[in-house]
C-alpha cells in the first residue's frame, strides 16, 4: 500500500487547511488510516484517524478543530484542521494499517504502510 500526504502549506494562526491522502489502494475500507504529527524535535504524535468500520477518533490536542473523512473515490483520507495554531506546525504523516483495533490505533506500531509528510508551518 502507497500513500501519499499532501496540502500543508504556511499558513497563519486562525486559518485553515486541509490534507489529503491518497493512497494506492482501490478502497480503504479494509484499512484503518490515521494522521500523525511531528514537531521538530520532538516525537511523532497521534492526530487522530478513521477506523475500517469509519469510526473516528481525535487526539484531545485536535479534537474540536480537526476533521477526518473519507474521500468520494474511497480511496483518499482528509484531514481538515481549522483555527490553527502555530503549535500545530508539524510535518504531517498519514499512515494505513489493516490490523489495527481500538486498543492500538493512536499507536504508530499499528500502522505497517506510511506515506511521505506534508509540512505544516502555522505563524503567530
Amino acid at each position: 500500500v502507497q500513500l501519499q500526504a499532501s496540502g500543508g502549506g504556511l499558513v497563519q494562526a486562525g486559518d485553515s487547511l486541509r490534507l489529503s491522502c491518497a493512497t494506492s489502494l482501490r478502497t480503504i475500507s479494509g484499512y484503518a488510516v490515521a494522521w500523525f504529527r511531528q514537531a521538530p524535535g520532538m516525537e511523532r504524535k497521534f492526530v487522530g484517524a478513521i477506523n475500517r468500520s469509519g469510526g473516528i477518533s481525535y487526539a484531545d490536542s485536535v479534537k474540536g478543530r480537526a476533521t477526518i473523512s473519507r474521500g468520494d473515490a474511497r480511496n483518499t483520507v482528509f484531514l481538515q484542521m481549522n483555527n490553527l495554531r502555530p503549535e500545530d506546525t508539524a510535518v504531517y504523516y498519514c499512515a494505513a494499517g489493516s490490523s489495527v483495533i481500538v486498543s492500538n490505533v493512536a499507536s504508530q506500531t499499528a500502522y505497517k504502510n506510511w506515506g511521505q509528510g506534508t509540512q505544516v508551518t502555522v505563524s503567530s
